[in-house]
């Protein structure tokens, strides 16, 4: 329910690029018809065909409060490294009652391996999920003891009864001399912001366009490519940005102000060097929390990072100086989290690489378009559309004199953002219909002294939304919605080429009370549909569909190896 204050009622009384590699993968979910436990189409991380040492970080953590639980973590002595591949799992779950959509974040040396929500209970369900990150980049981190720490803040008291429960594990996966094992970056850093008082937020916290979460760091001479991990969560205000319209028809369409556009920017020494889209999330307790009983939204319990490639700038990262690096968000209107995670690859056959920018065409930020096309009645009904629309192309090239000679780094990209919203507002109803995408178009050439390679990505965020609240003479409330939301990424280079969908689709009708408590839901009908292909041969499907918040199909690909 977007309505803002409407939403907040029905919340608060209710309740690295990507892997393409699927093979081998390990069932995690128990698929079964009739259920209302929460269930996802996702795979889970692909494997190799070896035993691996399995490193318990937290084990049977409850969460009740706001404080911050820690653990330590010692490398695993059986499996020294290096290795194949490294995989986070966890485990949660949710005891029945009420509970809100609380956000998860695990922490290793301030580097976050995992960031999502939780799925929200019922008085007869205890929901329980798994989850897995393959975070094989991060070995560096993994090399040596850390400190940790689990964000994970939930209220128990009378009203507010689910406690929350989580596990949480590494396994490691052991390499040998016959393994072509990926090359892994050298140095894995985190971003983080100052709380101002001598610590750090965790996560950062961007309530306007100017917050930043920024580090100030002098890095090794020989760094050769470098890449940002980037997750952007929005919050309180920002939760459904979606569906915001500009501040002077904001309490007149009864909505958020500040647009409907956010989008992520880092930047370099106060100079923009990169730009990550935001995905329209949706948690578990939003819009309507029948429409993610048993299927969440896309990524709603595991959101995937964007990765931005800063490898232009690797030559001026190498020169012995500090370097401010830091993460935005266009448009934050209270608020957004983050984290960002600094990924460096160095030059093994040298202390010292040397380089520079040669082109850098980002600017100083988009610049949306807003048409407004509204009328007021005598009768003060209010109808028509806001549109807006953002579409920028960039440039960004650098090289690095290194050990293996010179390698230049060309990156062009377009990014492309609409958002069409249609209102319908009367005295006894009000209707909100949101027709939205984000698109990222980019090429990379890469070129050395064996000629250029060029590698072309495109993420694709396709977002529809619609609901109307009928309000009835003795105070109750009826809302209709459906909603569909798309995670689509397509890669293609001369050494790998793959292609992911992932699309969840929901519809349902909410009752509520004059008070927007909700009394009850019927015809809802909900599904999932997960496909994956790469060119080694990987292949992954799943579908998966609920009616009556009970899940009532699932395709038998769903948790089971892929196809060679």
């Amino acid at each position: 329910m977007f309505h803002s204050a409407a939403v907040r009622r029905v919340k608060n009384l209710a309740l690295l690029g990507i892997v393409f590699l699927i093979a081998h993968i390990v069932a995690a979910q128990n698929f079964q018809i009739g259920s209302s436990n929460t269930v996802t189409a996702d795979p889970p991380v692909s494997r190799p065909h070896v035993k691996p040492c399995v490193v318990t970080l937290f084990s049977g953590l409850q969460f009740v409060d706001f404080s911050v639980p820690t653990y330590q973590y010692q490398p695993p002595s059986a499996c020294p490294g290096p290795w194949q591949k490294v995989v986070f799992t966890a485990d949660f779950s949710v005891t029945a009652g009420r509970q809100f959509d609380r956000t998860a974040i695990v922490d290793m040396g301030f580097v976050n391996l995992y960031f999502g929500t939780t799925a929200e209970p019922r008085a007869s369900l205890a929901p329980s999920w798994h989850v897995e990150r393959d975070v094989t980049d991060y070995s560096a981190l993994f090399a040596s003891p850390q400190s940790g720490s689990v964000i994970l803040g939930n209220i128990v008291n009378s009203t507010y009864t689910g406690i929350i429960s989580g596990s949480a594990s590494l396994e490691f996966y052991p390499g040998s001399e016959h393994d072509s094992a990926q090359r892994v970056p050298d140095a894995v850093l985190p971003l983080r912001q100052s709380n101002g008082s001598g610590g750090f937020n965790e996560p950062a916290f961007l309530a306007t366009s100017t917050d930043q979460l920024a580090s100030t760091l002098t890095l090794p001479g020989n760094v050769e490519k470098a890449y940002l991990d980037v997750i952007t969560q929005s919050q309180i205000g920002d939760e459904f940005w979606y569906s915001c319209v500009p501040n002077d028809v904001a309490t007149e369409l009864q909505s958020c102000g500040g647009t409907a556009f956010r989008e992520a920017e880092v930047s370099i020494d106060g100079q923009p060097a990169g730009v990550a889209p935001v995905y329209p999330w949706i948690y578990t307790g939003g819009v309507d929390p029948f429409f993610w009983e048993p299927i969440p939204g896309v990524q709603a319990l595991n959101f995937v990072p964007y990765r931005v490639n800063l490898t232009p700038f690797a030559g001026v990262l190498s020169n012995g100086l500090p370097h401010t690096i830091a993460l935005s968000v266009f448009n934050a209107n209270n608020y957004f989290s983050a984290t960002a995670t600094l990924l460096l690859f160095l030059d093994h056959g040298a202390t010292q690489v040397t380089g520079a920018v040669t082109k850098n065409t980002i600017g100083s930020g988009p610049t949306p378009s807003i048409q407004q096309n509204l009328t007021t009645d005598s009768s003060g009904n209010v109808s028509g559309n806001v549109t807006t629309n953002s579409v920028r192309s960039f440039r960004v090239a650098g090289y690095v004199n290194t050990s293996h000679g010179r390698v230049g780094t060309d990156i062009r990209q377009q990014v492309s953002f609409g958002n069409l919203q249609t209102f319908n507002i009367t005295a006894t109803t009000y209707t909100q219909d949101i027709t939205q995408n984000t698109q990222l178009n980019s090429t990379v050439i890469t070129s050395n002294r064996e000629g250029p390679a060029v590698a072309r990505e495109t993420f694709t965020y396709p977002l529809t939304l619609n609901y109307t609240l009928t309000f009835n003479a003795d105070g109750s409330i009826i809302q209709n919605g459906q909603v569909s939301q798309e995670f689509d990424h397509d890669f293609a280079a001369p050494w790998f080429a793959g292609v992911v969908r992932n699309k969840v689709k929901s519809v349902d009708t909410l009752d509520l009370d004059s008070s927007f408590h909700i009394t009850g839901n019927s015809g809802q009908q909900s599904s999932q549909s997960y496909s994956a292909l790469d060119s080694q041969g990987g292949e992954y499907n799943c579908t998966l569909k609920a009616r009556n918040n009970a899940l009532s199909f699932a395709s038998e690909g769903c948790g089971s190896p892929a196809d060679h």
